[in-house]
């Protein structure tokens, strides 16, 4: 008995006529794919959110910085969970570990972030949206691979 493979709302976009010729790409690069669509929406979530803090409001930049990464991680956690590493897990214990080890591993790049920030825009004065845009870089792969080797591995 064969059992069908569960397709989610991307798999079923590459089934209309226009996708379905990028359909093999897309299976064989499905997760980084799917990372790369979700960390998009992030980045542009969490620079929008830090601008608009930033500039608009006049926040202090490392506090504006930990209240896009709050935001983010949560949107991060559940997009990468469902459809970047299929990280479902048989357990309401199972879920807790990887939620923990998916927030320690972002806790660790915001420590990062924050060190970033802080040489660059705090101690030597450098624009601070071009900083926070180095910043979100250097985050993403350190994300990708925390996630790909720790939180969601097979």
């Amino acid at each position: 008995m064969d059992v069908e493979e569960k397709k989610d709302i991307f798999d079923k976009l590459m089934h209309l006529p226009v996708l379905n010729i990028f359909e093999p790409f897309y299976k064989k690069h499905k997760e980084v794919l799917m990372y790369l669509f979700f960390g998009g929406l992030t980045f542009f979530l969490n620079i929008a959110l830090y601008a608009w803090l930033d500039k608009g409001l006049g926040m202090n930049a490392l506090i504006a910085n930990v209240i896009c990464w709050v935001v983010c991680v949560l949107f991060q956690y559940f997009t990468n969970r469902t459809w970047v590493f299929d990280g479902q897990v048989d357990s309401a214990a199972g879920f807790l570990k990887q939620m923990a080890s998916f927030f320690g591993g972002r806790l660790f790049t915001l420590i990062v972030e924050e060190a970033i920030l802080a040489v660059f825009i705090t101690w030597l004065g450098f624009n601070s949206m071009a900083v926070k845009l180095v910043a979100q870089v250097v985050v993403i792969v350190l994300n990708y691979v925390i996630s790909k080797l720790i939180v969601f591995k097979k």
